[in-house]
């Protein structure tokens, strides 16, 4: 067996769960009209403590729509979005689906040169941006660019007479060259867009990818991959409109996007916004919105256990607890779970499957590897199918390491305008994820790592993920990553750089001496430098390619 579906051990696992998704929505924007039927007045959104019906974002994307319209969008054109998670990415997002149209996501940490790729390689006509980020970076690249006009925004709007701790330095600001956004929806209050015929093949989404291992590439996000991984992560997750979804994850990101947004539309249920990741904020969130779901990278999960309002705080609501985009150690999983009581079940997928293919099942808990110790990111969810391949593309068995090709509904059909990448990334059986690893004889999935990351030492093959897992089980370490550097007698050698927990105190020396009865000696690391933080794409990615440089 060279390829798993999840069908047999979904009804091992998950009684009650159809092994097979069927989706009764054609388009992404038609889940959202089904909520604003079912309850209109039920809260869509809390930005902060702040609630914000379904019926109030409706009007706002309808206003908003009519104004994108007015200025010359048309269906197929791509509008770019360069915000924080406010619940204007969210009126946005719907405004652009209503009159056809394709959103393009921009990370708000992206800079002069990385908004200008994006803008340029997107085609977009149309940019909506915070003021701070108009000012400080879009202003300056909105000539070079196509972009016909800008829609500034404030992270102050929607809060009333509230001023949240995150936001006590955030002030109006003045933006020539643009327009208001929220004074354009307040003049076009109550208009209604034409209508524009949408089907699951039409873009929904451009979502770039992080970028960690080369220059990022737009993914076609179909409306059809919206609509099926929303409804997977409604099953494999038992969500129900009792749910609370806190929007940690960055909503320019693919997870973001599906878990947080259109999964909260689908159930529906309140999707709890707050700017920024901020611990703080966080814990007081989840406390107060009684939040119950999240989906985040394993930094999140790393800063609340080191956060003192965290320790305050009532999580008690906060049983589904998923987290994917970065390896996740057993001694993680372990450690959360002592301090705040809930599980951590791994989820993996890419930008490109429009969030997850494989997932541990709500309930469930992932096995861990004992040749390697890395845990498990899950069994593929429904309806995906994967195989895993040697570097020839043929089927390895069972237990043997491999890239992994993901295929199945949610799967984008490619990358926009790179025909050549599509090729290479993309055939019939799914997309070359460029993650290795293998199946275990029950179906269960492990990443060994990225191919792009192997250090070959003394001739002998050295999986980063693997020395990183051993290195997490130090008591004074926090975060970690594993890289090979040019060695004159090994090729290579492994050097790990190590960020400390809070209060704690620890050598190079001591750790390198603390690997030595724990793993082979070509594995171990030979250099480890002490550094304050890690690089990191804003989805929690550790960039190891930056620690190469």
């Amino acid at each position: 067996m060279n390829a798993y579906e999840q069908k047999p051990w979904l009804a091992r696992y998950t009684p009650g769960v159809p092994a097979d998704v069927q989706p009764n929505f054609r388009h992404a924007l038609e889940m959202f009209r089904a909520a604003r039927a079912k309850d209109p007045a039920r809260t869509q959104i809390f930005y902060f403590e702040q609630a914000v019906s379904v019926a109030e974002i409706d009007r706002l994307s309808d206003a908003m729509a009519v104004v994108l319209a007015a200025r010359g969008i048309q269906q197929g054109d791509r509008v770019a979005v360069y915000l924080q998670n406010v619940p204007q990415f969210v009126v946005t997002m719907l405004a652009t689906w209503k009159i056809g149209a394709v959103l393009v996501s921009l990370n708000p940490m992206l800079r002069h040169k990385e908004v200008s790729v994006i803008l340029n390689d997107s085609g977009a006509k149309a940019l909506v941006t915070l003021e701070s980020l108009y000012l400080e970076v879009a202003q300056a690249v909105i000539p070079e660019s196509q972009v016909r006009f800008v829609l500034t925004t404030s992270e102050l709007e929607f809060l009333g007479d509230q001023r949240p701790a995150l936001l006590k330095d955030s002030r109006r600001l003045t933006c020539p060259g643009a327009e208001d956004l929220m004074t354009l929806i307040a003049a076009h209050d109550g208009e209604i867009p034409a209508p524009v015929n949408l089907s699951g093949e039409d873009t929904a989404l451009i979502t770039y990818t992080s970028g960690t291992t080369g220059p990022p590439k737009g993914a076609l996000n179909l409306h059809r991959n919206v609509v099926y991984n929303s409804f997977v992560y409604r099953a494999w997750m038992n969500l129900t409109p009792a749910d609370v979804i806190l929007g940690v994850a960055p909503l320019f990101h693919i997870t973001g996007l599906i878990a947080c947004v259109t999964t909260s539309m689908l159930l529906p249920c309140p999707l709890v916004l707050y700017f920024r990741f901020d611990p703080a904020t966080t814990a007081e969130l989840v406390e107060t919105c009684g939040a119950t779901f999240i989906v985040a990278s394993i930094t999140v999960f790393i800063a609340l256990m080191n956060s003192e309002e965290a320790r305050r705080r009532n999580f008690s609501t906060l049983k589904k607890v998923y987290s994917g985009g970065a390896p996740v150690s057993p001694a993680q999983v372990e450690a959360y779970q002592q301090q705040f009581g809930a599980y951590i079940h791994n989820i993996y997928g890419m930008t490109e499957t429009t969030s997850p293919t494989h997932a541990v099942p709500f309930g469930a808990q992932a096995p861990v590897d004992p040749n390697t110790g890395a845990l498990s990111v899950g069994v593929p969810v429904c309806g995906a199918l994967v195989h895993v391949c040697d570097d020839e593309g043929n089927a390895m068995p069972v237990g043997e390491i491999g890239e992994l090709v993901s295929g199945g509904p949610m799967v984008a059909p490619g990358y926009w305008g790179k025909p050549e990448e599509t090729a290479k990334a993309f055939e019939a059986r799914g997309i070359h994820t460029g993650d290795v690893g293998f199946m275990d004889a029950q179906g269960w999935f492990y990443i060994v790592d990225r191919k792009k990351d192997l250090i070959i030492a003394s001739g002998y093959k050295v999986w980063p993920r693997e020395v990183e897992d051993v290195l997490y089980t130090h008591p004074a370490v926090r975060e970690c990553a594993v890289v090979g550097v040019a060695d004159d007698y090994r090729g290579e050698t492994v050097k790990a750089f190590v960020s400390l927990k809070a209060g704690a105190t620890a050598t190079g020396e001591d750790i390198i001496a603390f690997c030595k009865d724990l793993m082979a000696a070509y594995k171990r690391p030979h250099m480890v430098e002490i550094v304050d933080e890690l690089p990191k794409t804003a989805s929690g990615k550790i960039m190891r390619r930056e620690l190469r440089k």
